[in-house]
């Protein structure tokens, strides 16, 4: 019921303000299916095949990423974050979902069967030359590894928190040139002027229009940074700017509620625990990645963290032998006495 409050209000929201500022409303709305597919398709999955289901999942999105290497026919948006960030998001979400299935195997010889499915997305991050990638994929593989250890996943979920939130705390002291001189520099050469300037334009009109924003869609029109360039996307290549500058300090918020409503799912899940903090830690690194760049654009990135977070909250329904036996245990019982 949380989830379909949040999302219904990140849907409302953007109507709201696409109709103040004669915005395109198109994109968010699509996103928004796209994680409540994405959410609905996961629980099934994982109440059906808890196990099967993740590893489809993940051996999917590999492939997606070996096939459609820039998901989407544009050309790519500098070298930091690969194609625009998407390979990044779509192989830690990959991982993760392998990671995930592996934990909930119960014979070992398969648990160790399911880590290859992670593994090879290592290596397919390496071979299309994304060292974002592999930094994403082997921080999601050490927090499920790490994850075996945990038994409260409460404090482990708020670090989590905690770490996007810090994340998104720096890409902001970046916009608003808050960073001291010589760590300024060395983040703008990583993350091109380019990029920086769209930031700053995005905080620029989040500063004169933090009510309704500027409009869904409209940033590309507005921003003098994304005129100059002939290969912008017309986005500022990061979420919670993007939403700050045309849909307003509500439509961060909006955002900000729909990772904590993930993350309050994951708490309340009756998975284990390894599988919980493998889903949250893979989560996390997608939100790091939208926080840099504009993963969240790409369908198959929300479909994406959408499944995963479905996946690891599914409640997996008792094989039809368990439910037999406890049936029939009872009865049988009575009938002895």
């Amino acid at each position: 019921m949380a989830g379909v409050v949040v999302l219904g209000a990140c849907a409302a929201w953007s109507l709201i303000t696409a109709a103040a500022g004669d915005g395109r409303p198109e994109g968010v709305l699509l996103a928004v299916l796209a994680v409540a597919a994405g959410y609905a398709a996961g629980r099934i999955g994982g109440a059906l095949l808890p196990v099967a289901a993740p590893c489809a999942a993940a051996l999917a999105g590999i492939c997606l990423t070996v096939t459609v290497p820039r998901l989407t026919p544009g050309p790519p948006i500098g070298p930091l974050l690969g194609h625009a960030g998407a390979t990044t998001a779509v192989l830690a979400l990959s991982a993760g979902a392998a990671c995930c299935a592996a934990r909930a195997a119960v014979t070992p010889a398969v648990r160790c069967a399911l880590w290859l499915p992670a593994a090879a997305a290592v290596v397919t991050a390496a071979a299309l030359g994304s060292v974002t990638g592999c930094v994403a994929v082997a921080v999601v593989l050490l927090c499920s590894v790490a994850a075996g250890r945990v038994r409260r996943r409460g404090p482990a979920l708020a670090g989590l928190a905690a770490t996007a939130a810090a994340v998104t705390g720096l890409t902001w002291a970046v916009a608003a040139n808050a960073v001291p001189g010589r760590t300024a520099a060395s983040l703008e050469e990583r993350l091109t002027a380019h990029r920086v300037g769209l930031w700053r334009d995005a905080l620029g009109m989040a500063g004169d229009h933090a009510g309704p924003g500027v409009g869904p869609g409209r940033f590309g029109e507005l921003s003098t940074v994304s005129a100059q360039s002939p290969l912008s996307t017309g986005k500022p290549h990061s979420a919670p700017l993007q939403l700050a500058a045309e849909q307003g300090v509500i439509g961060v918020a909006l955002l900000a509620l729909v990772f904590a409503w993930l993350l309050y799912a994951l708490w309340r899940s009756p998975r284990a625990t390894p599988v919980v903090l493998t889903a949250g830690a893979a989560l996390t690194v997608l939100a790091a990645v939208a926080a840099v760049g504009n993963a969240l654009s790409f369908t198959a990135v929300s479909v994406g963290g959408g499944l995963l977070a479905g996946l690891a909250t599914a409640r997996p329904y008792p094989d039809d032998t368990t439910r037999h036996t406890a049936d029939a245990g009872p009865r049988g019982d009575r009938a002895t006495r």
